[in-house]
């Protein structure tokens, strides 16, 4: 079953976690978006929970040739995260792979900048924690995000995407305490696949999101 747009995607998400938000697991949610095709599917869930919306930048690393499938990631001034199996794979190193990881970086601290303006990310400390992204790959960006999270001490982190590969899906629940996915189909393929209008999000397009969320929600 195909999905509309990530604004539609983000709505039906959104209501099967009010569901849970009724039962107590999802009080004091701050919900995070992957951005930047993460964030209209994170405001939505953020505007059905009534909960504070930001961002969590992480670069995917791509395959050289193949930029779309990820084989890495970075979070913050974390250390990179490579898929070890799909490196093996292709027969390529680490350190083959070090100038992509300075690229990443420098595109990653800029969209930390633009995105929040200077702004810390919401403190995360014992609180119950929605990373959103808008499809589930390979894994291996929300993987790098979860950790990094976890390191942070939020009292529950829990995955929420749309659409999601079983493979990816079933690998994430040894990182997140919950994973939350509308959709796993066998033929996954693709996330863009899934979607009908799968137009990229741009920067502007996020800002805005950020800025009408915090206009109109109430600091929790």
């Amino acid at each position: 079953m195909r999905l509309q747009n990530r604004r539609a995607a983000g709505r039906e998400l959104g209501l099967r976690l009010a569901e849970r938000a009724a039962e107590s697991e999802l009080a004091h949610a701050v919900v995070l978006a992957l951005p930047r095709g993460g964030v209209p599917v994170a405001a939505e869930v953020a505007r059905a929970l009534g909960a504070p919306l930001d961002v969590l930048v992480a670069r995917k690393i791509g395959l050289p040739g193949r930029p779309e499938t990820g084989i890495g990631a970075i979070v913050g001034d974390d250390p990179p995260l490579f898929d070890r199996r799909a490196l093996d794979m292709v027969d390529l190193s680490e350190d083959r792979l070090a100038l992509d990881v300075v690229r990443e970086r420098h595109e990653l601290k800029r969209r930390e900048q633009l995105y929040r303006g200077g702004r810390p990310m919401w403190d995360v400390k014992d609180r119950n924690v929605i990373v959103v992204d808008d499809g589930l790959a390979t894994g291996v960006t929300a993987r790098a995000a979860l950790r990094h999270l976890r390191s942070l001490e939020p009292a529950r982190l829990i995955l929420a995407i749309p659409v999601c590969a079983p493979e990816a899906a079933a690998g994430m629940r040894a990182e997140a305490d919950d994973v939350v996915c509308l959709q796993q189909p066998p033929d996954f393929g693709a996330v863009g696949f899934w979607y009908d209008d799968f137009e990229q999000v741009t920067d502007d397009e996020v800002i805005e999101a950020l800025d009408e969320h915090r206009a109109t929600a109430p600091e929790t």
